[in-house]
């Protein structure tokens, strides 16, 4: 400690009582109008002194006043919902995450907040406010623009949204109310419906707790939550659907009409829809297959050596929604990963054909629409429908059968598992997991309750005794037969088409990868 000194002023001095706490080269001063109050303030550091209390380093004052001003300044009002879900929002788009997991997250995180307001949203507003959380507040890439500086900053929104959101933020529930049972139910509740308050599907409901989940855990990281109050609550999500439904899978006389009427009407895409047949690709990976990827003999087995994904979404959820063309790596891969498929051989001579009529791009890409831009799924999917109408019969039409074209991989996949390639296989080329594999595809394997019929009634004629005539024997019993045989494509020299159809593989969730 030091003596009282005098500071000198241009109109008046000040007097300042100094100390140094724990050896810290810059001591400690505080300076007062008068000599008086400085030598009182110096007598109280003092006599803290002869008394032993403990000190603070960093702002030299005794703990027990340290203590007494923390207790004195009032706790920091919570921070509302609609700011800790954004702000869950900006950390997740810098994890640069795919274009489908910020819409699913930006989707899910809507359909909670609206339940997390203190008042009934106004009639005027009633229609906007989902629009304007889903396209502005849980939009990174749309609500700010990055600075010079690195960092992001935000823009004004669109006047349409002005009044919504400003009264969204005056009445968005402060994030400590969902430690209120009544409140987190109330959520979950909301995350269990759609628009038109109809139950929203099984999987939809999972998806969307599972971005609560995550958003939850981002506020007790920041301190704005103590604890999960989701934790305890009596609620179940519903069952979600993992398997495939068998009747998705078409068999090898329905696949040759479909490919038939498609080679009629949109011969080009032909061989976009046998490639998913055969060969099990996403609609997505199909983007962005080129020539060089392929091995394409005469005869005989060729191979696909796939490297990219590009899967078509709005680009407003991209981190370049200007770019003609945004590929990414495969699902569920790193960047610069590869994924090899086997090519049959009438894929083979399909494929060859294609090239050989219509071309590739400057690029190399075997599929293309317009000025060589990606085949848009408004086109694909419309074809498909078409080729439904004219392929099936009425009853097949009204039947879930090959509804979308992502039904032809899931016939792929089924169709390798009942021609016995084992799953370990299967899922290598399909590009997922054998967990994934075995969930979804072991419904689609056929011949296996016959096999287990065969057995129980051998297993109870053992023990009465009782004779019982044989099956019929079947060819490789202990090897699942190919229920699908391989189908025809229309037209001259046309090799069929093989392969089984293959079954869909179910929504993951956000491909959050969170």
């Amino acid at each position: 400690m030091w003596a009282v000194r005098e500071v000198k002023g241009k109109k008046r001095s000040a007097w300042q009582a100094r100390w140094s706490v724990a050896g810290r080269p810059t001591a400690n001063a505080r300076s007062f109008a008068t000599k008086g109050a400085a030598e009182a303030r110096r007598a109280e550091i003092f006599t803290a002194v002869k008394k032993g209390e403990a000190f603070d380093v960093v702002t030299g004052l005794p703990v027990r006043e340290v203590l007494a001003q923390r207790a004195a300044k009032p706790p920091p009002a919570p921070r509302s919902w609609l700011e800790v879900a954004r702000g869950f929002t900006d950390a997740k788009w810098e994890e640069r995450q795919a274009p489908g997991s910020r819409r699913s997250i930006a989707q899910g995180l809507s359909s909670i907040t609206v339940a997390l307001f203190d008042a009934p949203v106004p009639a005027e507003f009633e229609e906007l406010v989902r629009e304007a959380l889903a396209g502005w507040s849980f939009n990174t890439g749309v609500r700010t623009t990055p600075g010079r500086d690195g960092r992001s900053r935000e823009v004004p929104p669109p006047d349409d949204w002005a009044g919504v959101l400003e009264w969204m933020e005056r009445h968005s529930r402060p994030v400590t109310d969902l430690a209120d049972p009544e409140v987190a139910r109330a959520a979950l509740g909301a995350l269990s419906r759609r628009m038109d308050s109809r139950p929203a599907a099984g999987n939809t409901i999972v998806r969307r707790r599972q971005v609560f989940e995550m958003a939850i855990k981002y506020a007790m990281a920041r301190g704005d939550l103590d604890a999960n109050p989701l934790t305890g609550l009596d609620w179940r999500p519903p069952r979600k659907l993992v398997a495939v439904d068998r009747r998705v899978v078409v068999n090898a006389d329905q696949a040759r009409r479909l490919f038939a009427a498609v080679a009629e009407h949109a011969p080009d895409l032909e061989a976009f829809y046998a490639r998913i047949y055969h060969a099990a690709l996403r609609p997505g990976e199909l983007q962005e297959l080129r020539l060089d990827q392929l091995t394409l003999p005469e005869s005989g087995w060729g191979e696909a050596l796939l490297d990219g994904n590009n899967p078509e979404i709005s680009p407003r959820w991209s981190d370049a929604p200007d770019g003609p063309r945004q590929p990414r790596e495969l699902k569920h891969r790193a960047k610069g990963e590869t994924r090899p498929v086997p090519l049959n051989p009438r894929l083979v001579a399909i494929l060859r054909r294609h090239v050989d009529t219509f071309g590739i791009t400057a690029d190399g890409r075997l599929f293309r629409s317009g000025k060589d831009g990606p085949v848009k799924a408004i086109r694909y999917l419309a074809r498909w429908r078409q080729a439904r109408e004219i392929a099936l019969t009425p009853a097949e039409q009204a039947s879930p059968l090959a509804r979308r074209p992502y039904d032809l991989r899931h016939a792929a996949i089924s169709g390798w598992l009942n021609a016995g390639v084992p799953v370990t296989q299967a899922a290598e080329w399909a590009g997922h997991s054998v967990r994934v594999c075995m969930l979804v595809y072991a419904k689609c394997i056929a011949g296996q309750d016959e096999a287990a019929r065969r057995r129980i009634d051998a297993a109870l004629a053992a023990e009465s005794d009782t004779p019982v005539v044989p099956a019929a024997p079947e060819a490789a019993d202990s090897h699942p037969r190919l229920i699908h045989s391989q189908p025809e494509t229309t037209g001259l020299d046309r090799t069929p088409p093989g392969i089984t159809p293959a079954v869909p593989e179910p929504p993951t969730g956000p491909d959050l990868e969170f």
